[in-house]
């Protein structure tokens, strides 16, 4: 099993080494080779040290946490909480309670959209902040460029309260454009924004942003779906007020994802779901309930599913973020140098590699994506089609859906070329069959 960089950079003898850590990197594709997997965006493939993790719980202490004063309860219980704060050392937060463990990044965000809402129901009893008030005459600012996640429970929040949602908009490039910050107003509460597009895979200006919004008094809400795999991510240093996290992009497993957020913005919020394991009395008349994080982790937890992840941030540590970060730089570079070859295909986003990861997506003229997908498949090489839970950033670019490219560790040059010669054939493949 691969033991780290040392320090050193990623090369590709390296990467060579650390696939043999990816049991499914030597299946076999419907074209009789090895699957060339480029849809690290959508999900990423899983090292043996995770499935082994997952594994230990279930045969060595799998048990329901809180919940008993038995060895493989506390085990369990020991597993759950030891796991909040190897979360917390690799965002570089100091308190571990200001993690939330959820399903996923999609359910964080909900979490905090909800709770807004019990808040504003509840007539914002027991909140001080008034950035927590959110009501009719406020403002909820987003990006074009957010994955529906990101944007779907913000419309839904300002619906039901009835505040109003702005954007801010995208240069031709489909970066944020920084003339378009004057969206964050004096009555903006919430800015929610990606760190980092699912489609075009640019760095979001972080401080540009943020600055916009400490400005004007708003809290910020950061989606590091894509980014926290791909670049070092310190929440201490980055300055957000929460952030929402997705463990299956992060090389762990599905079903385990998790909500960072200032303890003392946590602490006023009301609980998303209600139940057991986050009350402290209940009578047949009314509860009371337990402090967060606990508030807001209702029912049975997926501890199995965190024991992988904390495997998949130590493989992760071993190897260094910001060599991941080199790498795939490295990695970005060659494809848009190849991309930028053929003859038909238009690259959606920056051209350069610079601020971005190896995320790339491009529309093929007179293909479509469904169809580019298809045949890529044949010759063995995965990649993501359609519009990527993105559609407002893909009507930016004048084009309903595309193929996307998503690079990882795992990922090799002999792969992106393998891709860049297939596309180089798929127009004419096409036209030769009308």
């Amino acid at each position: 099993m691969y033991s780290g960089t040392d320090g050193h950079e990623l090369t590709d003898a390296m990467v060579v080494r650390l696939r043999e850590d990816f049991p499914i990197l030597s299946r076999v594709g419907r074209g009789g080779q090895e699957i060339a997997y480029l849809d690290a965006s959508a999900t990423t493939q899983k090292p043996l040290q995770v499935i082994n993790a997952e594994r230990d719980f279930y045969t060595r202490h799998n048990a329901a946490v809180n919940r008993g004063t038995h060895v493989l309860g506390d085990e369990a219980t020991q597993i759950y909480d030891d796991g909040r704060g190897r979360l917390a050392r690799f965002l570089g937060v100091r308190d571990s309670q200001e993690i939330i463990w959820t399903r996923n990044a999609t359910e964080a965000i909900n979490l905090l959209t909800y709770a807004l809402l019990n808040a504003y129901l509840d007539g914002h009893r027991g909140i001080t902040d008034e950035r927590l008030k959110l009501g009719a005459g406020d403002r909820v600012v987003v990006t074009r460029a957010e994955h529906h996640a990101n944007l779907v429970p913000w419309q839904q929040l300002c619906a039901r309260v009835g505040a109003e949602l702005a954007w801010l908009d995208l240069d031709p490039q489909g970066r944020i454009d920084l003339g378009t910050l004057d969206a964050i107003t004096p009555n903006t509460k919430i800015v929610a924004f990606t760190h980092m597009s699912n489609v075009t895979g640019a760095l979001s200006p972080v401080e540009h942003i943020l600055g916009a919004a400490r400005s004007m008094g708003a809290l910020t809400v950061l989606d590091t779906c894509q980014s926290a795999a791909h670049i070092p991510v310190n929440l201490g240093e980055l300055g957000v007020d929460f952030a929402a996290f997705s463990g299956h992009k992060m090389l762990g497993p599905t079903g385990i994802g998790a909500l960072w957020g200032r303890y003392d913005l946590l602490a006023q919020l009301p609980p998303f779901m209600t139940g057991g394991s986050m009350v402290q009395t209940v009578s047949m008349e009314a509860t009371t309930f337990v402090p967060a994080p606990a508030r807001f982790e209702a029912g049975s937890q997926a501890v199995a599913q965190i024991a992988g992840w904390c495997a998949a941030l130590d493989y992760m540590d071993n190897i260094g973020m910001a060599h991941i970060r080199d790498r795939e730089e490295e990695l970005a570079q060659q494809l848009l140098d190849g991309l930028s070859t053929i003859e038909g295909i238009r690259i959606l986003g920056p051209r350069e590699a610079k601020d971005r990861a190896c995320v790339v997506s491009f529309a093929v003229e007179g293909v479509h994506p469904h169809d580019v997908g298809q045949f890529l498949d044949a010759r063995d090489i995965a990649i993501r089609v359609g519009h990527h839970c993105a559609q407002p950033i893909h009507q930016h670019f004048g084009v309903p859906s595309s193929c996307r490219v998503s690079a990882c560790i795992t990922t090799t040059k002999d792969e992106i070329e393998r891709l860049i010669d297939a596309l180089a054939q798929t127009r004419s493949f096409f036209s030769l069959r009308g």
